[in-house]
């Protein structure tokens, strides 16, 4: 925004300084004088003497009045000006750090020292505040490299294929399309799955009533066959979780966790357990699952996009990895809470906490 030159804070607070000393000297001046002419004129009431002493007295004393005055205004503007810029200091320094991180230098910290007050709980919020943008950013590049990587790698291999097809005319074209075909699939999941990561963290959604146990049914109808074919039961239980949100993002970070839950289980006789329960002002939904052990170093790196946390990342199953990277973006939408644990006996325990359906229809 341009804006009109103007007078520093500084030499505001400089000209406030002293003009507010320069009316309490005075006040101070006034006062003392008047006290003195009333004193004059009792004294002549009283008939001692003829002159007046109050007069002579004011008039000897102007000259030190105005002495007084000068130097009041000169002391006034000199320790105005030298104590606006000691409390204006930290100031200039949250100016200066925001300055840098508008060059897009985010790795600055003010850090500025003392006891608490306004201007240092100021430069710890900017500085919280450069932290999670550092962070946000850092993670956008590793995401934009990832995805990068991810989707070249099927390009490749549908380039290197039509070259093969190109050069060798006796080549089974049928085995051509089915791996064309499946290369293709697993790129266009892929740009879905970057397209609604995208939609989540912009919230370009409607929000409505959405009830978990639903979607929780809905997930679990959707993957029986998958969950048949890989020898793993589903349990559900819980109660009706009412929640606001997008219905379609909700089912699908329901999916997602129940996929995983699937998949990444043990190769026979694995179980899936899915519960939805009311907590005050949250609902919770939780998905876990039988399987190998997980460590809690590797858990947290599970929510991070293009990570898998065992080796069956070769089946048709295994998805693009990022399912659990939506889950976290989804969940965060909603502004609620996702927590990974690994359960003792192995496999994972995934918890996402919700707010609660408003009951005002009206805040919906």
């Amino acid at each position: 925004m341009d804006r009109a030159p103007g007078l520093s804070v500084r030499l505001k607070l400089t000209l406030s300084y002293a003009g507010f000393l320069m009316l309490a000297g005075i006040l101070l001046i006034v006062t003392v004088g008047l006290y003195l002419s009333l004193q004059g004129e009792l004294f002549n009431e009283a008939g001692a003497v003829q002159a007046t002493p109050g007069t002579m007295f004011l008039k000897a004393f102007a000259p030190t009045a105005a002495a007084t005055m000068a130097f009041l205004l000169v002391f006034g503007v000199l320790g105005g000006w030298i104590l606006a810029g000691r409390m204006l200091a930290p100031l200039n320094r949250i100016t200066d750090a925001t300055r840098t991180a508008a060059t897009g230098s985010l790795s600055h910290r003010i850090r500025l020292p003392g006891r608490k007050d306004e201007f240092r709980e100021l430069a710890d919020t900017f500085d919280a505040m450069l932290a999670r943008l550092e962070a946000h950013v850092a993670e956008q590049r590793r995401f934009a490299a990832n995805a990068s990587h991810e989707l070249r790698t099927p390009l490749a291999i549908s380039k290197s294929l039509l070259d093969v097809a190109r050069t060798d005319p006796h080549h089974d074209t049928g085995r051509l399309i089915d791996r064309l075909h499946t290369v293709n699939t697993r790129a266009i999941d892929l740009t879905e799955a970057l397209l609604l990561v995208s939609r989540a963290e912009q919230r370009s959604f409607t929000r409505q009533r959405v009830d978990l146990s639903l979607m929780a049914e809905e997930a679990t109808e959707t993957l029986l066959p998958l969950a048949e074919k890989h020898g793993v039961t589903i349990e559900t239980r819980g109660d009706i979780t009412p929640t606001t949100g997008s219905q379609a993002l909700l089912l699908q970070l329901t999916t997602n966790l129940v996929h995983n839950a699937i998949v990444h289980n043990l190769p026979e006789q694995g179980t899936v357990w899915i519960t939805t329960e009311v907590r005050p002002g949250t609902v919770v939904l939780t998905v876990e699952n039988t399987g190998d052990h997980l460590t809690p170093e590797l858990v947290p790196t599970l929510t991070e996009p293009f990570q898998r946390g065992t080796e069956r990342i070769h089946t048709d199953h295994a998805g693009v990895g990022l399912g659990l990277a939506i889950v976290k973006t989804i969940t965060q939408a909603h502004d609620g809470t996702l927590t990974l644990t690994p359960r003792p006996t192995g496999g994972l325990r995934v918890t996402v906490e919700l707010p609660a359906q408003n009951p005002r229809p009206d805040s919906i």
